[in-house]
């Protein structure tokens, strides 16, 4: 299991930076009880290693404006990698896809889209979703209403196994 690798104060480091990662690094070493050139070191350590992928502040989408989320369900026509690889590169290109996931099973993505209102999504969906080479099927679903919005991974839950493990 790939969280093994890491030490339970690198793990305890990744778990309050995904918390607040606005705190100082003395805040943090305190929290993870190590002194603050070392946890400086660490960081460093986890985000070359890939383990943090960047800090992103968690802005609210309809004060912005941004008052409709859809989820569209995406169906190409071929799925040769190259097929695929050109429409996920496609997907990066649009800013209303805030998020792009390749599935196993019916649907062959999942877009995750933010629009201000419904007829600038439409306009999206008309104008260059549906009109993209090798989309064959899309089927959208509007948000009313998220329950649950966590980012991350749940820590408790990687502990527990760590400590499960013989």
């Amino acid at each position: 299991m790939a969280g093994t690798r890491l030490d339970p104060i690198d793990r305890k480091i990744l778990a309050e930076l995904q918390a607040d990662g606005r705190m100082t690094n003395v805040e943090l070493a305190k929290r993870v009880g190590i002194s603050a050139p070392p946890c400086l070191r660490r960081v460093r350590t986890l985000e070359e290693s890939g383990y943090i992928r960047g800090y992103h502040a968690n802005v609210n989408a309809r004060e912005l404006g941004f008052e409709v989320q859809v989820f569209a369900m995406v169906g190409l026509a071929s799925q040769a990698e190259s097929d695929l690889t050109a429409f996920e590169e496609k997907c990066r290109s649009w800013p209303l896809v805030r998020e792009c996931h390749m599935l196993n099973g019916e649907v062959d993505f999942l877009l995750k889209c933010v629009a201000p209102d419904l007829s600038s999504f439409q306009s999206f969906l008309t104008g260059q979703l549906l009109t993209t080479p090798n989309v064959e099927s899309v089927k959208t679903s509007l948000v009313i209403r998220p329950a649950k919005d966590e980012p991350g991974v749940p820590f408790d839950v990687l502990e527990s196994r760590l400590k499960s493990e013989p």
